[in-house]
């Protein structure tokens, strides 16, 4: 593939996996990345601060994206509520995303303890922001915390459902009924 070809960042993005795939997330350098890709080092470089981001790149994105859906819920919604609606969000902006490339990067990061933690550090920051949304919206502690928390478990469950079928429903199906798995267990005594 030549220099001038477009999407250098997706194409940098599969051949990272790839890479991760066959030979581990830490025997891959970014110069392995950008040559699969047929770029240079440097034009990986302008695309991603370090190798991790072609995991985590989109993790500001996203967080945004929850954090507006929380914010545009309707007023008579309650937390939980609030809280699908950050998901349905998400789950717009992920579901662009090849499932495939989206099981390869969580088999990659099940496979890389530090990875399993960044991940659930960028979980952490985004329940730490969907409750300070749902506190603006008027929830109080415990409840905002408890329902942030709870939708980031989802989140996280929702995306290893649908990173681990094949051809099976969207990923938006699978965060609504995540979400309706949630409501089941909270409801029972």
């Amino acid at each position: 593939m030549g220099r001038w070809q477009p999407d250098s960042r997706g194409r940098l993005q599969e051949a990272a996996l790839a890479l991760y795939s066959e030979s581990g997330f830490d025997q891959t350098t970014a110069a392995q990345i950008a040559a699969r890709a047929g770029l240079t080092e440097r034009t990986f470089f302008r695309h991603f601060a370090d190798k991790r981001e072609v995991l985590f790149g989109g993790s500001a994105l996203l967080q945004e994206r929850i954090v507006a859906g929380v914010i545009g819920a309707a007023p008579e919604d309650g937390p939980l509520d609030a809280v699908a609606c950050g998901l349905a969000a998400a789950a717009t902006m992920l579901g662009e995303f090849r499932q495939d490339l989206s099981r390869q990067r969580q088999a990659v990061i099940a496979a890389n303890p530090e990875l399993r933690e960044r991940e659930l550090a960028k979980l952490a920051d985004y329940a730490a922001a969907v409750a300070v949304a749902l506190r603006q919206r008027g929830v109080s502690e415990p409840q905002a915390t408890l329902a942030a928390e709870a939708g980031m478990t989802v989140l996280r469950v929702a995306m290893q459902r649908w990173a681990g079928g094949k051809d099976g429903p969207d990923l938006s199906v699978i965060m609504r009924d995540s979400v309706a798995e949630l409501r089941a267990v909270a409801a029972r005594p």
